[in-house]
Formats: structure tokens, sequence, C-alpha cells
């Protein structure tokens, strides 16, 4: 029980400095810092289920993007006042500096492992945002014919 209020706490302070740095005021701070905790917490719960780290942290993109893009539309501002500030807890910051340690200490064949790790935990990130993105944006477009049908 204490694992997962410490996940959620420090995945909500790191999305809550990042928005500070990023100039974000009044409530929608706090929104941004709640969005960093569900997708923290989504992943972690996921480990914790057995799922593999990709598909954890892909999970993880697509709950934290949803929660964007319906906070972006009901506080009516970009998503990216919500997305960015979400994504910075699963951005894979550890596995580039240990790929990194590796390449220097001249271990190549690990590196080039913790490397593509890496690279995929960062594509299946870009892949959970681009899929909710899309999704949304071909809801609004139909609704919006549907609406422009019956007026």
């Amino acid at each position: 029980m204490y694992d997962i209020i410490r996940i959620i706490l420090s995945s909500f302070m790191a999305s809550l400095g990042f928005g500070v740095l990023f100039n974000i005021k009044g409530s929608k701070l706090l929104f941004a810092g709640i969005g960093g905790s569900i997708g923290g917490t989504v992943y972690q719960i996921m480990m914790f289920f057995g799922a593999s780290e990709i598909f954890s942290m892909f999970l993880g993109s697509i709950s934290f993007s949803l929660y964007s893009e319906i906070l972006a539309r009901i506080y009516k501002t970009p998503v990216t006042t919500f997305l960015i500030c979400a994504l910075i807890p699963l951005v894979p910051g550890g596995g580039m500096y240990r790929t990194m340690l590796l390449v220097i200490q001249g271990k190549v064949e690990a590196a080039l492992s913790m490397g593509l790790n890496t690279l995929s935990i960062a594509g299946v990130l870009v892949l959970g945002i681009m899929i909710v993105s899309t999704v949304i944006k071909a809801y609004y477009k139909a609704r919006q014919k549907g609406l422009k049908r019956h007026a």
C-alpha cells in the first residue's frame, strides 16, 4: 500500500514541477499533476500484475493521453498543457542514462540492448499519445458531420 502512495505522490510532484516550469497557472497546474499520477499509477499497476514494461508504458500513455484530451476540452486550452506534464514521470531517462554509461564503459552489446529497450519505451509512449489523439479527433470530426446533417 505504501508503494502505490509513493508512486502516486512522486508522479504527481514530478508533473507538478514541470507544470511550474512551463508556467501553468491555477487549477490547470493541479490537474497537470494529476495527469502524471494517472500515467505513473497505471504503469505501476500493470507492472504489478505481470505485464511487460513496454505494454505497461503503452497503457500508461493511453491513460494520461485520454485524461489530457478530456481536460483540454473542459478548460478550452491546448492539450499539450496537460500532456507534456503528464508524460514526464514515464520518460525513460534512466534508460537513456544507462545506455550512455554502457557506451562510455565500452560495453557495446549491452549498450545496444539497453538502447533498443529505451527506444521501444519512447516509441510506445508516442504511439499511445498518437492513438488517443487520432481517435479523439476522428470522434469530434464525425460528431460535427452528424450535427451538420441534423441542422
